[in-house]
Parts: structure tokens; sequence; C-alpha cells
């Protein structure tokens, strides 16, 4: 079942939003007069198995660490719990609303996996949440929000052996008014931004800079901007102007780096998708383009998903990643450019075989995996600093922090005040 997207379903969110976020905010913990924490910040990891990012969320009382999958572009929390869902302060917010969805003076909001691309219908609940704030360089004092909006959803949304085993829900962080990023920069009084910086350890910050990573490092500076567009879905896009291999324009439709007013087309970012998806005549634009620019490098045999794989004993070593030619997406104008590295477009698949970590989406009109021409992976984000403020439409991009000898798993959880 395709997630939901009639007006119905974006009043009813509009609705909760009025009716149940003013009595629970005032409700959040009481930020004492001389606190100085900057951000929250929450540790996130890769799955292997599933090459998807997992961060444990401590909800319920007593607190409880919960593994949710975190999805860029979801819409709110949702957690299962139509069998064993304990806590001494969950309960359901009334919904004065005549909106269908709305019975029996409760909230049903239609919760969605990204990965199986199934939904299944719940009612919108709230419940303690906590999380560990931070000063910039460390973490400061657990803050916590007594009536955090979230969705029970149905359990089987997490059967099935798409999602990382023991995962209860989805983390939601889309540009919607009870999205993760809305409810805790607003509960708390931080700025509203959130950061994401993905690796096999990596971190998730709610609110400003600095953002400090090992060896005292601030990735919050020297950032590169481009303005964001958000779909109607509240999902994050942004303009690709063109492609460059080697300094060297790669030839592709441009009119499909746009999307279109049906919401076809564009370049949508992903924490969900692997690796980055490309329309098929851009795919074999950039495959042929790279193929020709390494045609010095000796072939390996293709290995699904990809088709321009390499024998990675030629490919070369540098601070980036491989020796391969850089990728640049040029934005909205040709000053601003976010450069992939040899580490992020490329991928080893197996012993001495790495490949170009693009994958083929299939023909504009027919794709049945994304609407978008390009989706941007997350392999593709692996030690970015990637910074989305949500009151300016604004996303902050670092290109790769191996440039400054540093990643996205140096910052440091191991000690706090």
């Amino acid at each position: 079942m395709a997630p939901p997207s009639s007006l119905h379903y974006y009043h009813l969110l509009f609705i909760i939003f009025v009716s149940v976020i003013s009595h629970s905010s005032c409700e959040a913990q009481h930020r004492p007069s001389d606190f100085k924490a900057n951000a929250l910040v929450l540790p996130i990891h890769r799955d292997n198995a599933t090459n998807l990012y997992v961060a444990k969320i401590y909800k319920r009382t007593p607190l409880t660490p919960l593994p949710f999958v975190i999805d860029l572009n979801g819409r709110f929390l949702w957690v299962t719990c139509d069998h064993e869902y304990l806590s001494s302060t969950y309960h359901a917010p009334p919904c004065h609303s005549s909106i269908p969805g709305c019975h029996n003076n409760t909230c049903g909001l239609v919760s969605f996996n990204p990965v199986t691309h199934r939904s299944g219908p719940g009612e919108l609940g709230e419940d303690v949440l906590s999380i560990q704030s931070t000063y910039g360089s460390n973490p400061g004092p657990v803050l916590t929000i007594p009536r955090f909006l979230f969705a029970c959803a149905p359990s089987f949304l997490v059967q099935g052996g798409a999602l990382p085993t023991g995962v209860q829900g989805i983390a939601g962080l889309g540009q919607t008014q009870i999205a993760l990023p809305t409810q805790l920069t607003s509960h708390l009084g931080f700025q509203h931004k959130f950061a994401m910086c993905l690796g096999e350890s990596g971190v998730l910050f709610f609110g400003g800079g600095p953002y400090m990573m090992r060896p005292g490092i601030d990735i919050s500076q020297s950032l590169s901007y481009t303005p964001l567009i958000i779909s109607r879905q509240g999902e994050y896009y942004i303009r690709v102007r063109s492609i460059k291999i080697n300094n060297k324009l790669v030839p592709v439709n441009t009119s499909l780096l746009s999307m279109d007013p049906h919401g076809f087309g564009g370049t949508k970012i992903s924490t969900v998708v692997p690796y980055t998806i490309l329309e098929t005549s851009i795919y074999k634009a950039v495959t042929q383009f790279f193929a020709n620019e390494t045609s010095t490098i000796p072939r390996a045999d293709p290995v699904a998903p990809f088709g321009l794989c390499f024998n990675s004993t030629s490919l070369g070593s540098t601070r980036v990643g491989p020796g391969v030619p850089n990728i640049d997406v040029v934005l909205h104008t040709d000053r601003v450019i976010w450069r992939i590295v040899g580490s992020d477009s490329m991928v080893q698949v197996k012993e001495n075989v790495s490949c170009l970590a693009f994958v083929d989406g299939g023909h504009a009109g027919v794709r049945t995996t994304t609407r978008s021409s390009i989706v941007i992976g997350a392999h593709q984000l692996e030690d970015n600093l990637l910074q989305f403020d949500l009151t300016t439409s604004r996303l902050g991009f670092s290109s790769s922090l191996l440039y400054r000898r540093t990643t996205c798993s140096n910052f440091n959880f191991g000690s706090s005040p």
C-alpha cells in the first residue's frame, strides 16, 4: 500500500498539531537559567545486514531504549504497540476533529514502512521521551519531554526481515508538525535545525552548532548551502543543475532534474535507500562517462545491483578513498558543488572487487522504485555533514569530512558532565 497523500491526511496532521502540541509543550522539562546546551544529540549506527541506520531512543515509564530505523523523509515517529506496550505514562490524546480518521475521541494515523512500502492503521499516542543534550563537543544532561507525540502502529509493519533485527518502528525526520526534529526543537527551545552525519557509527544533532568532532574540529563551519525544496509529503529535495565527472560535464536530459507539477523528477535525499538511484538515461550517461574516465583501470564482472565494477587492487588509494575521478553534483548555481569522492562513489562488494555505487532506477514515467529522477542514497551521504535548516528551508553540506581529517564516527559520546 502506498503512503497516504490526501488533503484529509494533512488537514488531520494540522488539527492534531494545533489541538495537542500546545498543551504538550508546556509540560516539557524546564531548562534552568544556567543551561548552556545548544542542541540534542543522538547516536546512530549502520546495520550491516540491511544498510539501514538505527538509533536507540528512550521512551516510556520506566524508560526503555527502543531501536528505530532513521527515515529522513518520514512524517513522524511510529512504534509497534499492539501487543505489549508497557508504560505508566502512555495515553491517547483527545482528537477534537470531525476529519475522517478520528473516532471515539482518538486520532487515527496511517504509519508507513519506507523499506517494504507497506502501510498500517494506528492511533496517535503520547508518552515520555528522553534524549541527551550537548554543548557541542560532548554529551550534556538528559532532557525529558513528558508528552511526546507518536503513532502506535501494527506489528506486521516491522515483520518480514526487511528491517534490522529488533527494530520497533521508524523515526521520521521529515518536515511535518509532529516529526522528530519539529517536536524536539520546539519543546526544548532550540534552533529549528537538525544535522545528520552518517557512518558505521554516526550522530544526529537537533538544534544549531557547533558540532564538534575529534580532534577538536567544528564540522558545522565551512559548509556550502543550497535551498531545500519540501514536497507536499514533507520530503527533502534539492535542485541539481548538472553532473560533472573529472570536471567534465556529463550529458544528461536536464528536464529530468526538475520536479514537475505532479511530483515526478527532481533530486531527493534519502537514508533508507542504500545507494544513489538514477533514472535510466541519467544512469547510463553517468556510468558510461565514468567508465571512459577510468578506461585504464581493469574491470571486474558486474555484481548486482551495480553495473560497473573494477579490480580494486588496481584502484589505488587516497586520503578520501579509492583513487577514482570525483563526481561533482552542481546545485542551484555553478558555484555550489556537492563533491562525491571515492569513499562515497565506490563500494567494495567482495574481495578485490569494487563497484560504482549507483543503481538504475528505471525509465522516466515507468519507474517503480521512485518518483524522483535522482535519489541520493545513504552510502553517498556517509562522512558528510548535512544540516537541515527548517526555518529558512536551506541545506548546509560539508562534502567529505575525510578532507578535514575526521569522520562521522568521531563525536565524543564517552564523557558527560
